[in-house]
């Protein structure tokens, strides 16, 4: 892991294309499979991939996280939904790129987090709600429909978790 953590303090330049590049690839995920299930699927049809257990159908989310907040006033939910979230996937993409010495993980955890939550915002900005269209279920365990701007998110969510763990588990060595 070491070496993993040499190479990401490479020069500035590099370091800063390749983080670029990690967030653009998980907008770029985001948004061609969105476009391809808005050309290809009609609403609310059930595609079965995985014999009911994973489907695709097509949603359109105007709320949050399993539609909360899609009866909130539309100037409430803009700005709840819309403008806070710039505000904040811009001071996160800030972080990112601004902080020299930010370890593997969080780095990976912010790219997977910031690109995800783009590809959601892009989403509502543009069109007023954001495609959702996989759906797992496995009897006790069941989704709500999701995308994979949320895939993004929630793999960045679990890296930053497991960062903060793994240096609370290990003290910080001295240089």
């Amino acid at each position: 892991m070491g070496k993993e953590i040499d190479k990401m303090k490479q020069t500035k330049p590099t370091q800063l294309i390749l983080l670029l590049f990690l967030v653009a690839l998980n907008i770029g995920c985001d948004q061609v499979s969105k476009n391809i299930v808005r050309q290809k699927v009609d609403y609310h049809e059930n595609i079965s991939l995985i014999k009911n257990h994973f489907t695709l159908t097509k949603v359109e989310n105007t709320g949050a996280f399993l539609s909360m907040g899609d009866e909130l006033p539309e100037t409430v939910r803009f700005i709840l939904l819309s403008l806070m979230p710039i505000l904040v996937l811009s001071f996160g993409l800030y972080y990112l790129l601004s902080q020299k010495d930010l370890p593997l993980l969080m780095q990976l955890g912010m790219c997977f987090l910031v690109g995800g939550g783009i590809g959601n915002i892009y989403d509502r900005v543009k069109f007023g709600s954001v495609t959702d269209f996989l759906h797992l279920d496995f009897g006790i365990f069941s989704t709500g429909v999701f995308n994979f701007a949320d895939v993004s998110i929630m793999i960045g969510i679990g890296l930053l978790l497991i960062h903060s763990f793994k240096s609370k588990l290990i003290p910080a060595q001295a240089p």
